[in-house]
C-alpha cells in the first residue's frame, strides 16, 4: 500500500518502463459502448496536462523527479461518473448467468447455496479489485493514462521478473483468446436459451413437440443480420431494449417464485460434494465480470472511486450478490428438484404472465446477443488484419456471417444449457477471473511480495485451478452423460441440462 500511494517517490531509474511498440491495441472487451477500441494511451511529455492545483504550463516536482498522475492525464470526450459507472457494472453482472442460479442452488442446498454465493463473490469481487489496483500502479510505472486487461497482463509481466519479461506477449495473446472464447462460447448458450423458451411456447400452442435443434438452426438468420450491424454504437438502443425487456420478465420470474412457496424444510440445507463443482462453475459463470472492470475504469471521470471500501466495485458486486441469492434461494425453494438450468423453463406456460416472461427473457437475450459478439469480432478481425493487409470491409462481413454460423452449429451440437453454462465457467473464467489475476499481481509487485500476498494468492490459485480440473471434467461428463443416455427429443433436450 505504502508503494502504491508514494510509487511518484520512487527512482524512475530503478524501473523497466516496458510499453508496447505497437499503439494499435487490440481491441478488448467493449461491452457497454463506452468506446470503440481498448486503447493503451500513453502521455507524451510535451502535451501532459499540469496538475489543477499549479499553474498553467507548470509540472509537479518532487526532489527533482516528475510526479505523473494518470487520472489527470486522461482526456476523455464523455466521461462516466460513479453512478454511470455502477449500472453499467450493475448490466455486466446481472446477465443471463441469473438464470441459472436455482440450479446452482439445487446442487449446493439451500443454506449452503447462501454461503458459498456469497465466498463465490468474494473471490470474483477480489481479484477484479486486485487488477484494477495492479493497473494503477502500472499506470504511474509507465506513464500510461489508461489500459485494458490484456494491456495490464502484458506490461506487468515486461516489468515483473526476469523471468516473466519473455512472456509478456504470450500472456497478453492468452488473455485476448480466453475473451474470445469465453464470449464465444457464451453466444452459443444464449442461442439455446433463446430457443428452448420459444420451443416450450411452440409446443404449448402446437400441441406437438419439435426438436430443440430445429429452433436453434432457425435462429440462424436473424442472429446473422444482428452481426451485420456495423458498429457498437447502433447496438446502444438495442442494449436499452435488452435491458428493459430483461427487467420486465426477471420481474415476472421472481413474482412466480414468491407465489405459494412450500416449506423451507421441504429442501436440503446442504447438496453433496459430488455437484459442488457444478455449483461453482454455474455461480462462476453468472457473477464473473472480469472483462469489463478495465473498460469501465478507463472511462470513469473520478477513476480512484473505482475502488475502496465503498468504491463501485464493492458496492455493485455487493448488490448483484443479494439479487443472486435471492433468486437462487427462491427459484430452488420454489421448484426443488424439477428445477430447470434456466429458471424462466419453470414459469407455467399456460400462464399469459409466464409467456409474456419467456418471451421478454427471450428477446432480451437476442438483443445482447449482438453485444457478447461484438467482442469476438473485434479480436479475430484485428488478428486478421494484422495478417492480411489487403482485407477489406467485404471479409469483414463474411467473418461476421462464418462466426455467427459457427456459434450456432455449436449449440446445435451441444443443445444443453447447464453443463455448457458450466464448461465456460470452469475453464475460461476460473483462468480469466481467479488464476490470471492472481498471477498479474505477482508480477506487478514482484519486489514486494509478502509472505501474506503468498499465502492469499496461493489458495487464490488452488481454488482457481480446482474449478479449473472438476468443474471442467464435471461439465464435460454431463454433456457426455446427456447424449449417452437421452433422447434427442426438444423436451429431453432442456430437462438433460438439469441432470
Amino acid at each position: 500500500m505504502f508503494y502504491e500511494i508514494f510509487s511518484c517517490y520512487a527512482d524512475e531509474s530503478t524501473i523497466v518502463a516496458y510499453i508496447p511498440s505497437s499503439q494499435a491495441v487490440e481491441p478488448e472487451l467493449q461491452t457497454f459502448l463506452l468506446d470503440e477500441k481498448s486503447n493503451m494511451k500513453e502521455v507524451p511529455k510535451n502535451k501532459r496536462k499540469p496538475s489543477k492545483k499549479l499553474e498553467k504550463g507548470e509540472v509537479a516536482h518532487l526532489n527533482g523527479i516528475d510526479c505523473f498522475d494518470p487520472f489527470l492525464e486522461r482526456n476523455l470526450e464523455h466521461p462516466t461518473t460513479n453512478g454511470e459507472t455502477l449500472t453499467h457494472l450493475l448490466k455486466a453482472s446481472l446477465g443471463t448467468g441469473i438464470l441459472a442460479m436455482p440450479q446452482a442452488f439445487q446442487c449446493s442446498g439451500l443454506i449452503t447455496g447462501i454461503f458459498a454465493t456469497v465466498f463465490v463473490s468474494f473471490v470474483c469481487t477480489f481479484c477484479s479489485y486486485s487488477l484494477v489496483k495492479c493497473a494503477h500502479t502500472l499506470y504511474k510505472r509507465t506513464k500510461v493514462s489508461s489500459m485494458g486487461y490484456a494491456d495490464v497482463a502484458e506490461v506487468a509481466f515486461a516489468n515483473g521478473p526476469e523471468w516473466s519479461r519473455k512472456f509478456s506477449s504470450f500472456t497478453r495473446q492468452s488473455v485476448l483468446w480466453l475473451l474470445f472464447v469465453t464470449y464465444f462460447g457464451t453466444c452459443s448458450v444464449y442461442t439455446v436459451i433463446i430457443a428452448s423458451n420459444f420451443e416450450q411456447l411452440f409446443q404449448h400452442h402446437m400441441g406437438f413437440a419439435l426438436n430443440l435443434r430445429y429452433f436453434i438452426a432457425m435462429l440462424l438468420i436473424p442472429l446473422i443480420l444482428l452481426s451485420y450491424v456495423p458498429n457498437l454504437k447502433y447496438l446502444a438502443p438495442v442494449s436499452m431494449v435488452a435491458n428493459l425487456l430483461m427487467s420486465v420478465g426477471l420481474g415476472i420470474t421472481f413474482y412466480y417464485t414468491l407465489y405459494d412457496l412450500p416449506s423451507i424444510s421441504e429442501r436440503p440445507a446442504v447438496g453433496t460434494f459430488a455437484t459442488f463443482p457444478t455449483f461453482f462453475c454455474l455461480t462462476v459463470f453468472a457473477m464473473e465480470a472480469i472483462g469489463v472492470v478495465m473498460p469501465l475504469e478507463n472511462n470513469m471521470k473520478t477513476p480512484r472511486s473505482f475502488l475502496g471500501v465503498f468504491g463501485v466495485l464493492n458496492v455493485g458486486m455487493g448488490g448483484v450478490t443479494i439479487v443472486y441469492i435471492l433468486l437462487g434461494f427462491l427459484g430452488y425453494l420454489k421448484y426443488g428438484e424439477a428445477t430447470e438450468s434456466s429458471i424462466t423453463l419453470n414459469l407455467p406456460t399456460e400462464d399469459i404472465a409466464a409467456q409474456v416472461a419467456k418471451v421478454c427473457i427471450s428477446l432480451a437475450v437476442f438483443c445482447t446477443y449482438g453485444l457478447q459478439f461484438f467482442v469476438c469480432l473485434e479480436i479475430a478481425w484485428t488478428k486478421i488484419q494484422d495478417n492480411f493487409e489487403k482485407a477489406t470491409i467485404y471479409h469483414n462481413y463474411v467473418l461476421r456471417t462464418v462466426m455467427v454460423t459457427l456459434s450456432v452449429l455449436i449449440a446445435v451440437a451441444v443443445p444443453t444449457i447447464g453443463p455448457f453454462i458450466g464448461l465456460i465457467g470452469a475453464f475460461c473464467f476460473s483462468l480469466l477471473g481467479i488464476i490470471v489475476p492472481v498471477i498479474i499481481e505477482f508480477a506487478t509487485y514482484w519486489d514486494k511480495v509478502t509472505v501474506w500476498m503468498t499465502i492469499r494468492n496461493a489458495v487464490l490459485i488452488a481454488v482457481g485451478f480446482l474449478a479449473l480440473v472438476f468443474g471442467t471434467s464435471n461439465s464435460v461428463f454431463q454433456i457426455i452423460s446427456a447424449y449417452s443416455t437421452v433422447p434427442t427429443v426438444a423436451t429431453n433436450m432442456t430437462h438433460s441440462a438439469a441432470q
